[in-house]
């Protein structure tokens, strides 16, 4: 019995399309409650949210491509100011048509783009079906003028036709909505998957030489060993498959069967302790690796490799060292003076409290709450930093980490009461 039902289109397509997004079920059946009949008008506009790697993406395309339905797809980091995106837009509906040749169509204002979008659906003889607009990383129009994301929100009142814009984001909408308001598009969320989820989706990919069942073990496994660290369907598709050969390896050599579950992971343990070493960092590539593998060395024997004496942080787990450091040994009276471009005027004193004397780094590391952290973070990063979990994740692990380091040391942990602080010292030791 098919999970998926509707009655614009065939049966065996929708078949097809629930066998390309498993475990998505549920979110493909109520865009498809809201998308209707080809020729039905629909929401003007959608926002689908979730963490990194949860489906957006894949899900719209698969959907928007196996139903043939006419879209434009544009992903706004590539497109990355209000001009490019539009026109953007406009080639990728000129070449909906395979007999007109696409060109370059300049467009300046949101006026100029309504006005030649409805001239292209004019001419592609789009009015009597739905058009669908999907911009992929759509926190990049917070970026732009203020006047891009209202527009996008309303398009389908702007130009009066049969077009709905679809957002895909990692952040929450309320993130998104601007101060003088706006039109609330139709919210729907993605939520992780879990390790069932990926257990089943990983599973699809067996080789046909082996057996499912073979291939699921190995993938049990693997999900053993890097659920806890790594829940990215991308990295562990990547992992899945570099590792693979090595598991296999007694049961080609005759060594093992299929169903030898203990020499198998005896033999592909010290492999995946080896691979959990590299997870997201790719300090070397697939051939590499294999070569690593067959000559059963250490990353260091591969030329050009740091061996892991030096190991990056993460791109904003640095400015959040540096930030809580700024924090634990800075006054709150000095953030203006220290994060603010325009604080104007500063009196100079020579009065100086009996404490403040006594150098910052002598007294230690003050507390702080993680709203400081937040500001001062957003003040020394250049480009905009969107809240996302991702931060927040980092922010967990690093304080985690001080709460290891402090075990032992019971009189500094107070309840509930406990607030951060960053030591140089402990900023030391991560950096080793």
């Amino acid at each position: 019995m098919p999970n998926l039902e509707h009655p614009a289109y065939p049966a065996a397509t929708l078949l097809h399309l629930e066998s390309l997004v498993p475990c998505r079920e549920s979110q493909v059946s109520m865009l498809l409650s809201i998308f209707g009949e080809r020729q039905q008008f629909t929401f003007p506009s959608i926002f689908i949210y979730g963490h990194t790697s949860s489906g957006k993406t894949y899900v719209m395309q698969t959907l928007l491509n196996t139903l043939e339905l006419p879209h434009v797809f544009v992903n706004c980091v590539e497109y990355f100011t209000s001009r490019l995106l539009l026109e953007e837009i406009l080639i990728q509906l000129q070449s909906c048509s395979e007999t007109e040749q696409t060109s370059h169509v300049p467009c300046d204002t949101f006026n100029d783009f309504v006005r030649l979008f409805k001239q292209a659906v004019v001419r592609q003889e789009l009015q009597d079906q739905t058009l669908y607009i999907v911009l992929d990383r759509a926190e990049q129009l917070r970026e732009m003028e203020a006047n891009i994301l209202p527009a996008f929100l309303r398009l389908q009142e702007l130009t009066d036709r049969n077009v709905t814009v679809v957002l895909l984001s990692e952040i929450v909408w309320e993130l998104f909505r601007p101060n003088i308001g706006c039109f609330e598009p139709f919210t729907l969320y993605f939520p992780d998957y879990s390790i069932g989820h990926l257990q089943k989706i990983l599973s699809q990919n067996h080789p046909p030489e082996y057996s499912a069942d073979f291939y699921a073990a190995y993938i049990n496994i693997l999900l053993g060993v890097f659920y806890m660290v790594c829940r990215d369907l991308k990295e562990l598709q990547h992992l899945a498959a570099l590792n693979f050969s090595k598991y296999c390896e007694p049961v080609v050599r005759g060594e093992a069967n299929e169903r030898d579950t203990r020499k198998l992971w005896k033999n592909i343990e010290p492999h995946l302790k080896k691979a959990m070493q590299t997870v997201y960092l790719r300090e070397i590539s697939s051939s590499q690796w294999e070569r690593l593998q067959r000559d059963n060395g250490e990353p260091g024997q591969l030329k050009g490799l740091s061996a892991h004496t030096h190991v990056e942080l993460p791109y904003y787990s640095k400015f959040l060292l540096i930030a809580a450091y700024l924090a634990s040994y800075n006054p709150v009276r000095t953030d203006k003076r220290f994060f603010l471009k325009h604080h104007g005027k500063i009196r100079k004193t020579n009065f100086m409290k009996k404490h403040e004397k006594t150098s910052n780094h002598l007294l230690g590391p003050k507390p702080f709450p993680l709203d400081r952290l937040l500001a001062i973070l957003y003040s020394i990063v250049d480009n905009r930093v969107a809240p996302t979990a991702n931060i927040f994740s980092q922010i967990t692990s690093l304080v985690t980490l001080q709460l290891l380091s402090m075990v032992g040391h019971n009189d500094q942990l107070d309840g509930p009461r406990y607030k951060c602080t960053v030591s140089l010292d402990f900023i030391r030791a991560i950096a080793r």
